[in-house]
């Protein structure tokens, strides 16, 4: 934080029951070189990373599925959420990280990753920082059925399909969430499958 045109005046803790909700007061300085002064509220929840685990032989990727309370809350009637497997980063780098979740939540073991982007998903409110990666996957790296962890209360369902049925699922609107769609379009661009 060495922006010279922000001054940040007060930090006041608003939760911290699940993550940290703050609410900052700042200077901002214009264009015309006036200060301004803001409040936002800005929740941060740590770091995190996805990926989309894809098989070039088989023309397939691994997606999760899963429920998700704020999509519940805004418009998403069963709450239920295609995605990549994703995760927190628990002070560990973003490709152990990613490497971890994907054996937790599919019960593939890989071993190496690439990494596509790093992403603000939400940047008017939320701190985190998203590390996107793409990584190949075959039946022999399977060593458990994944659905996530029980202490976290994770009930995930693991799910094989084509590609190409997976691409049409964002036209269609059963794909939403934003990690996915930019990891399915950057396999497209690319031509990973």
């Amino acid at each position: 934080m060495n922006n010279p045109q922000i001054k940040i005046k007060q930090t006041d803790l608003l939760s911290d029951n699940w993550y940290t909700l703050n609410k900052v007061t700042f200077d901002y300085q214009k264009k015309d070189h006036t200060w301004i002064t803001q409040k936002r509220e800005v929740y941060d929840r740590g770091n995190g990373a996805a990926i989309l685990l894809y098989n070039s032989q088989k023309k397939t990727v691994i997606l999760t599925r899963q429920f998700r309370l704020p999509t519940y809350l805004n418009g998403n009637e069963s709450g239920m959420m295609i995605e990549v497997c994703a995760g927190l980063l628990d002070q560990d780098h973003p490709e152990q990280c990613i490497i971890r979740e994907t054996e937790e939540e599919t019960g593939y073991r890989i071993t190496k990753v690439e990494k596509v982007m790093e992403t603000y998903m939400s940047p008017g409110a939320v701190t985190e920082i998203l590390y996107l990666f793409v990584g190949e996957y075959d039946e022999s790296m399977k060593v458990s059925d994944g659905g996530g962890l029980e202490e976290e209360e994770e009930n995930i369902e693991v799910m094989e399909m084509s590609y190409d049925e997976a691409y049409s699922m964002i036209e269609s609107g059963l794909i939403k969430d934003a990690k996915t769609i930019l990891l399915l379009q950057h396999a497209k661009i690319k031509g990973l499958i």
